[in-house]
């Protein structure tokens, strides 16, 4: 499924189980506020390995540039495709009702040296984040998106200037 600006995806946004789309969503509004096309899919490190096999070693071949991938648990989704693709993966650590994240963060973070996968903060913050750094890795190839990345800060420091005048 293409979103955002509906040409061809830039971004995609995978997950292990679709319980993960309430914190992966935030991932993908980013994306729409930036007008940063993604595709967003459910794939299984465990349930479905030949399928996560074919979306990473095709990914680049499919005109992607970044993949954010969010699981939970063991949490081997971003670690097994950025095994198998080039491509910069950032992990997102999902919330897992035994561990709250740790597990998860811990499985996505402890990455052995020569695989590297970008890990954010677990849960809805760290989809947050991951769909921003989405938006910086592409802004170094494109104007309009560092344009609008520098509105995005201006936006935020002006946010953060209100909020102090309601203090004072």
């Amino acid at each position: 499924m293409i979103m955002a600006n509906e040409t061809k995806p830039q971004v995609a946004v995978v997950m292990g189980s679709s319980s993960d789309w309430e914190t992966m969503k935030r991932a993908c509004d980013i994306l729409d506020q930036f007008g940063v096309a993604y595709h967003k899919q459910v794939i299984s490190a465990h349930r479905t390995p030949e399928l996560m096999a074919d979306f990473a070693h095709n990914a680049r071949k499919n005109g992607l540039k970044v993949i954010i991938a969010g699981a939970g648990g063991a949490a081997h989704l971003p670690g097994m495709i950025a095994a198998q693709t080039t491509l910069p993966v950032i992990g997102v650590p999902v919330r897992s009702h035994a561990l709250s994240g740790w597990d998860s963060l811990l499985s996505i973070v402890q990455m052995p040296g020569g695989i590297p996968v970008a890990t954010t903060a677990v849960g809805n913050s760290g989809a947050t984040n991951a769909g921003l750094l989405a938006v910086q890795m592409l802004s170094a190839f494109d104007e309009t998106l560092a344009q609008k990345l520098e509105d995005y800060r201006n936006e935020l420091k002006e946010k953060v200037a209100e909020s102090n005048a309601q203090l004072v």
